[in-house]
């Protein structure tokens, strides 16, 4: 693997010329970084017909043994390259160097989940036997790759969700064609280029980008696909659905609102420390991140002072250093855009706590803002910026029902001390998942991740794009015997 400079990556061998570049800019300085080849119509055909034909041919699909022996050696490929991997992965989307650590060794574990789930998955038996018709038989079901994937990624965790979408295919044995965000496509072009040096064969791994978005539909329409996976936003994600030729399956993930409820009994030096992470990790670029928080009216002055100490010690810079807490947006635009938000809600009556301050070229502070109004941007949209909200309420219903009044449902919290008052509210949120006395944003590689409504369609999670990667096969014996 080469060293961490200015580069070219050409485009995958077998696929022709390249049509044109992207030059890839460090979002902390806006300073180029590398070159990319984009990939123009013979191309995109090029990669569609080898994905196409490599599944078409049975007898060559990769069996079992050799696509653990691919992740095993993968994983050692990881962790052998994790520091360059993670400086890397900082530089081009601008999330801290302890964090992209962190995502480096997630990938790891997605390549571990993908073995055991291998190993442990098992057919199914379906009951025969149990009726004259059905006497004298065995049926059971075995996996299959469903066929050609096409993964369409996002920015903001620029390794990870390459190996959510491209690992669950490679472990199945389906063909998969990536498409990076064009911000950040280095370390996808990093991971394929180990999952080819631990010994997958050429073709069943290619990254592709699209010269242009017209080009990226066309691939992601065409009938040679039998499943598109897709991280993005709601308004992309469901465009693109409706696009897919019939037949195809699909999982979509989009972004939230994330609420948090934080009742009169919490422990708030226990879980304010949580909320201020999950807030502000990789600057609220995160589609699960700490937005809205409701709190019992008699505990908003102590949890809003909890959030403007952490909000106000967390370092914001560069994203390649180690003490960085929180780097840039990944460009202008988007530092400029919560701004706008930001100031909209001031001038709508919120209070701005902390921050409300552009720093440097791209990076915002971590801004705390004490009861928006519900119309504000800031209380209705994905701010996906370091920008966490504070309404002060009177009774727990009334949180509950604005924390369940967006046409989004991904992931939420609660903050209490009472049991019972977790699960009641944990049921009536409207979520995929609800965290106690935590924040929304954990997630674990082997959990269903996903969301409902805008929020999404469809799971991820390793196990879970395996799952639906694949078509299960019944087989049914028939014989005297039995």
């Amino acid at each position: 693997m080469s060293a961490l400079d200015r580069e070219f990556w050409p485009l995958a061998a077998g696929l022709g010329s390249a049509a044109g570049e992207i030059e890839v800019l460090a979002p902390w300085d806006r300073q180029p970084i590398a070159r990319v080849a984009t990939a123009g119509p013979p191309a995109v055909e090029a990669a569609l017909a080898r994905a196409a034909a490599l599944h078409a041919d049975r007898d060559g699909w990769l069996p079992v043994p050799r696509r653990i022996a691919v992740l095993e050696a993968l994983h050692a490929l990881l962790d052998e390259h994790r520091e360059l991997l993670a400086v890397e992965a900082a530089r081009e989307g601008g999330k801290p160097l302890p964090d992209s650590q962190v995502e480096v060794a997630r990938a790891m574990d997605c390549a571990q989940i993908a073995i055991e789930e291998l190993r442990t998955r098992p057919g199914t038996m379906i009951p025969m036997g149990v009726t004259a018709s059905s006497a004298g038989r065995l049926a059971f079901t075995r996996p299959e790759p469903i066929g050609p994937v096409v993964a369409v990624s996002a920015f903001n965790h620029p390794l990870n969700l390459i190996a959510h979408q491209v690992l669950p295919a490679v472990a199945v044995g389906a063909p998969v064609l990536v498409k990076p965000a064009r911000a950040t496509p280095l370390s996808c072009l990093r991971l394929l280029a180990l999952l080819e040096q631990a010994g997958l064969p050429e073709g069943w791994a290619t990254v592709v980008i699209p010269e242009d978005n017209t080009l990226a539909t066309r691939m992601v329409a065409d009938p040679r696909v039998a499943f598109f996976s897709f991280i993005g936003s709601a308004k992309v994600g469901f465009a693109l659905q409706r696009e897919l030729a019939p037949g195809c399956r699909s999982a979509l993930e989009h972004g939230g609102v994330a609420p948090v409820i934080v009742a009169a009994d919490a422990d708030l030096p226990r879980v304010l420390p949580g909320l201020v992470k999950g807030g502000f990790y990789h600057a609220g670029q995160v589609c699960v991140s700490v937005q809205r928080i409701y709190v019992a009216r008699e505990r908003a002055e102590e949890l809003c002072a909890g959030l403007v100490e952490g909000a106000r010690g967390l370092r914001v810079g560069d994203p390649t250093h180690a003490d960085t807490e929180v780097g840039p947006l990944i460009e202008p635009g988007e530092r400029e855009r919560v701004a706008e938000w930001v100031e909209e809600a001031i001038a709508a009556g919120a209070q701005c706590l902390c921050g409300g301050e552009r720093i440097g070229a791209t990076a915002y502070a971590p801004t705390v803002l004490l009861d928006p109004p519900d119309s504000a941007r800031v209380s209705r949209e994905e701010v996906f910026g370091p920008v966490v909200c504070v309404y002060p309420v009177d009774d727990l219903e009334a949180a509950l029902a604005r924390a369940n009044q967006l046409e989004v449902s991904f992931q939420a919290a609660v903050c209490t001390q009472d049991l019972d008052r977790a699960l009641d509210l944990a049921q009536r949120l409207k979520a995929q998942a609800v965290m106690v006395n935590d924040h929304t944003a954990f997630r674990v590689d082997w959990m269903p991740f996903g969301g409902q409504q805008r929020s999404g369609y469809g799971l991820g999670g390793i196990p879970y794009s395996m799952h639906e990667m694949q078509v299960h096969k019944m087989i049914v014996l028939h014989s005297p015997a039995l």
